[in-house]
Order: structure tokens, then C-alpha cells, then sequence
């Protein structure tokens, strides 16, 4: 199975990619670290082509899950996928997650892949609106070329009946 999911900040893309990727035996990646060399001191961007070449290592394999939020680079792999799965979680409820994600590796509950800062939890404010402004229309134009292999969720309830029914086959 090849399965791609889109979505905003806070939409649930790690979460469920994390538990298909469990209950399918799957391999999953996340186009953040195709985008990012991940380093102690932080983080140091990858070439486009070393991003590319990593993208492409991972749509060869035989069956991935891919999560991510990038548009354009990544056509190659939604357009590969056996399923795409479109996270519109509401505007105010990915919000709402990004402050209690915030909280949650401030304390330490919750591992991220960057430093827990005021600095960044702005950010991802910022990036949830360009989100729903900008990318989220792009994202679902592209899709209506492909409605025979694309899930568009909205809520929780419709996620857990697909991860039921995935799980079932």
C-alpha cells in the first residue's frame, strides 16, 4: 500500500501516519525530514536535490506512508499513492492542538524534532492560517483530478472508521 496524507499543523498527520503505519507494517516518512537535516544545534536545510533524491528513495519502495504539508515537490508521490488522504480538520481545532502540543513538549510530555519555543508556536499559528488561506485550496483542486483514490476528512469519528476498515483488509 502507498498512502500519502496532507494536512495543516495540528491536523493529525504524524498521529495517524504513526498508527497506520503500526497497524499496517508500514513504513512511514514525513516530508519535514525530507526538507530538513535534522542536528543537534538545529537544523540545516537540504538541497532541493538531496530533498528530491530522498523523496523518490522513498516512493520506490513497495509499500509508505508519506505525511506531509509541502506542495509542488512532492506531485511525484501523491500522484504515485494508492491513497490520498486529505486531513480538514476545522481551522479553530488545529489551533487549539498546536497550543496544547506547545504545552505538552514544554513540559516534556511530548517529543518534537525542534525546540519547544513561544517563537515557534507562533510560527505554527502563522503557517495554520497560510494553511487554510493558500495552500488548502491548492491542495484540494489538485485532488479533484484524483477522487477516485482521495479520503477528505473532517473530524476524528471519519478518521477512526477508515483506520477500522484499513485494518479489517
Amino acid at each position: 500500500m502507498k498512502l500519502y496524507i496532507i494536512g495543516s499543523v495540528g491536523s493529525g498527520k504524524s498521529t495517524l501516519a504513526r498508527q497506520l503505519s503500526h497497524a499496517l507494517r508500514v513504513q512511514h516518512f514525513e516530508t519535514d525530514n525530507f526538507v530538513w537535516q535534522r542536528q543537534e544545534g538545529g537544523d540545516v536545510r537540504n538541497a532541493e536535490p538531496v530533498r528530491d533524491a530522498q523523496l523518490l528513495s522513498a516512493i520506490a519502495q513497495k509499500d509508505w506512508i508519506i505525511e506531509g504539508v509541502h506542495i509542488g515537490w512532492t506531485d511525484k508521490a501523491i500522484q504515485t499513492a494508492d491513497i490520498v488522504i486529505f486531513l480538514d480538520i476545522p481551522y479553530h481545532q488545529r489551533t487549539y492542538r498546536c497550543v496544547v502540543r506547545y504545552l505538552k513538549q514544554r513540559v516534556g510530555a511530548e517529543r518534537s524534532n525542534y525546540k519547544p519555543s513561544l517563537s515557534m508556536l507562533l510560527k505554527m499559528f502563522t503557517w495554520n492560517r497560510y494553511f487554510e488561506e493558500t495552500m488548502k485550496p491548492v491542495f484540494l483542486e489538485k485532488l479533484e483530478l484524483m477522487p477516485d483514490k482521495t479520503w477528505v476528512f473532517k473530524n476524528r469519528r471519519q478518521i477512526n472508521e477508515f483506520l477500522v476498515e484499513q485494518v479489517r483488509e
